[in-house]
């Protein structure tokens, strides 16, 4: 029996190019760490559900499907077409990227996800002072986890709304 891709996500087309492309950040050292998926399962399924509900959680379960799949940033990136989204998806990235090491030896940030970072940061064609400010604030806020999850929240709701 062939096997058959998941349905369309409950997710709009703009929506699944930013998931995309962090995925694409997540995969960039060749594996998947759970702690890559978590946190963009957390984040996203925030972003596009509804938090604390069983919506949130039935996202979370569709969306890990479409994390599976490893498109290249060379694709995803010109389909974001907004600053605001791009600065998003730089943001998303540098938070996944940091969130796992393959080993505890590793620092958080190995080799290929820093060369793939530094390919994201090329693609985006963001200012070099928004790509400055970004960095700064995900490095602030990685020192509390309080401040990481409620920062990216209302990053992500200003998104959202405007």
């Amino acid at each position: 029996m062939p096997l058959q891709p998941p349905p369309p996500p409950s997710i709009t087309p703009r929506q699944m190019n930013l998931l995309r492309a962090v995925a694409s950040m997540a995969w960039s050292d060749g594996q998947l760490a759970t702690e890559e998926v978590d946190l963009m399962l957390d984040r996203f399924s925030l972003l596009f559900g509804f938090p604390g509900t069983q919506q949130q959680q039935s996202l979370k379960e569709e969306l890990r499907d479409y994390m599976m799949q490893n498109i290249p940033l060379e694709e995803l990136i010109p389909l974001l077409p907004s600053p605001e989204e791009r600065e998003l998806v730089l943001r998303l990235g540098y938070e996944v990227i940091a969130s796992s090491a393959r080993t505890a030896d590793e620092p958080a940030i190995n080799a290929e996800e820093a060369e793939a970072y530094k390919r994201l940061v090329g693609l985006l064609n963001l200012p070099e002072d928004a790509v400055e400010r970004i960095e700064a604030e995900c490095q602030q806020a990685a020192y509390s986890h309080e401040g990481l999850v409620g920062q990216l929240a209302d990053k992500l709701q200003q998104f959202i709304q405007g």
